[in-house]
Formats: structure tokens, sequence, C-alpha cells
């Protein structure tokens, strides 16, 4: 087995430092942990849950600008906003690895893969770091997740001692540990990872025998329609295209075009020309969301929409609770098949 000591793969973090873009979890004030370009070594934190916040902004940005279109008189031009800098991701839990399937399922097994997510996939080196536990309200190892899952990653270290275990678990990953100062280990013992209680997942295609239940109207009833539960999640990915005017004058008009993040939660969402919305109401709306997750992506794309993560019911103001949800459905749909 690999190992590397924390002084060994502080070095390391700083070598790499050099030449790419590090984002690795930090402190940014009162106990709150987020994902974060690294300036200095010292800046990362390895005392920490997760994130409130997934690594996806660092592929699919909240703002992304995907080109510039400048017209001079008849002459029209566009410049593509590409990744050009790589860039590692240190300190991911497997959760937040797990939740790129999802991207990757979309933006890049489709025909035409999306060049922007591809290049950022390329360009980007994922290293996680497993979970000492499985907290409160994490359910990976219901969606197909575990706290030392290394599927999704690059590099996984397991914290052991004073240091980490290694696995390389790519061809990208094991160039990138050609740097590293490591050392084979025979007698290193990795350390046992509770599992909470599994929640029950419907099969997606049970779903729709529940689809006009009342069940949904009375949980959208709670729903404030405040969309933090799309934006703190690994696998969300709706989004809206805006045109921003850069420069216009003298001849020339110059916009940018740009991706942001949306949610089918907010009331506009489905709204279209005309002012009709196929979703107007809350519980249609929650119920899609959950549909999406469990019924509509996994028939689409294949993977589930969810990873487990548990960051939606950390961040419902009014304690809509995922896991509660899934347990309910599944009663529900046994009481219909009865």
């Amino acid at each position: 087995m690999i190992f590397i000591t924390h002084h060994n793969l502080l070095a390391w973090l700083g070598k790499l430092k050099e030449d790419r873009t590090l984002i690795a979890p930090q402190d940014i004030g009162k106990g709150h942990i987020r994902y974060r370009p690294v300036s200095d070594i010292e800046e990362i934190t390895f005392d920490y849950t997760q994130p409130e916040m997934s690594a996806k902004e660092f592929l699919f940005p909240q703002t992304d600008r995907l080109m510039r279109i400048e017209k001079r008189g008849d002459e029209v031009t566009l410049h593509d906003y590409l990744l050009e800098k790589e860039q590692i991701i240190f300190g991911l839990r497997p959760c937040d690895a797990h939740g790129f399937l999802a991207f990757d399922a979309l933006f890049l097994e489709q025909d035409p893969p999306d060049v922007y997510y591809a290049r950022r996939r390329e360009m980007t080196t994922l290293v996680g770091i497993s979970c000492p536990q499985m907290w409160e309200n994490c359910f990976c190892t219901s969606v197909g997740g575990a706290p030392d899952d290394p599927s999704h990653l690059d590099v996984l270290l397991t914290a052991v001692g004073d240091g980490y275990a290694v696995k390389a678990a790519t061809s990208k990953g094991k160039a990138l540990l050609a740097s590293a100062e490591t050392q084979e280990v025979t007698d290193l013992t990795l350390p046992e990872i509770p599992k909470n209680e599994t929640v029950p997942i419907l099969p997606a295609e049970d779903w729709p025998a529940l689809f006009n239940d009342q069940y949904w109207a009375r949980l959208g009833e709670r729903c404030l329609s405040c969309k933090l539960c799309t934006y703190v999640c690994p696998t969300c990915r709706c989004f809206d295209l805006r045109d921003e005017e850069v420069l216009s004058g003298t001849g020339i008009v110059i916009h940018d075009r740009m991706r942001v993040w949306d949610a089918c939660t907010a009331p506009n969402y489905r709204t279209i020309a005309g002012g009709h919305n196929s979703r107007a109401t809350k519980g249609q709306r929650i119920r899609n969301r959950y549909y999406c997750k469990f019924h509509y992506y996994p028939k689409d794309f294949g993977p589930l929409g969810c990873v487990g993560c548990g960051r939606c019911i950390e961040a419902c103001p009014v304690n809509i609770d995922i896991k509660e949800m899934l347990a309910q459905v599944a009663d529900l749909h046994e009481k219909v098949e009865a």
C-alpha cells in the first residue's frame, strides 16, 4: 500500500500549485467551509465534514461566460472562453466526485458533447479524501456510493496515522502522483467507517404510479421556492442563457453570452411566451425535482441524480428532508401495489 506523510502531502501540493490552479476546502470564516482556489498551502483545511457547496462550480460555473460576439460594421467574430490552465480539485469527498457522473452523462456522453464542460473535465484532476465517518444526513451508500469510494476520483487519500494511504484510481492520477514523495507500507490498516441506515430508493420504473398523488401538493405547501436545495446539490445542472452587452456604439457592438445556474423549483422556470406555466404550483415543481433525480434522469441518461450528500436537508429552511421523502414514497408505492 502506498503511504504519504502529511508533511510530504503539503510539499506535493505546493509543487502542483506552481503551474496549476489548486482548489481545496478552506475555512472562509466562522467555520464555513468552501472549495476555493489556494494562494497559500496553509489555507487548506483538513478538519471538515463536507464543504457547504459542492465542487460543481469549477466544472459548471455559476456564471459561465461561453463566448464573446463582436460586430464591427458587417463583420461578426466569435471568441470562445475555454479554460486554459489545468486545475486540481483537492480534498473532494467521494460524494462530490460521484456528482460529476450525472454531469458527464449529459454534457459528455450526448451527441454533440458540450465543449465548455468537456474542456474543464479534461483539464481537471480530482484528488479526494475519504470521509472518516458518515454524518447525520448522509446516505451515499443507498445511492451506490461510499465514504471511501474511489470510483469517480483520480486519486483517493484515506487518513491513517500521521499521513494518508494513497490509491491512484486512474492513469491521470498515477501521472499526478509521480511527483509525490511516497513510500510502500505493508502493515497499514485502514480504519473501518460505520455506515448509516439504508434509505429505500424506489426503482425508476415505479415512480409514474405516484405522479398524481396528493402527497406532492402537501409537500409543496411547505416549499418556499428559495432554490437553495438546487444550488447546493452536486448534480443539479439546470441553466439559463443570457446575453450581456459589453460595448455598444461607434459601429461596434459586443455581447458576452453566459450560461447561469437556474432551478426547476423557481416559480418562472417553465413559463413560456404568452405566460403559460406548465408547473405553476409548488407541488408540481417539487415533484419534478424528485422525479428528475430518481425517474427522468436515470431513465434518459443512466445515473441517478442524487449522490446522498444530504446538503439539501441541511440547507432547507423549512426542513424538507429528501430521506424522509424517499421513505414516504416507498411506503406510498407499497400501498398502491397492495
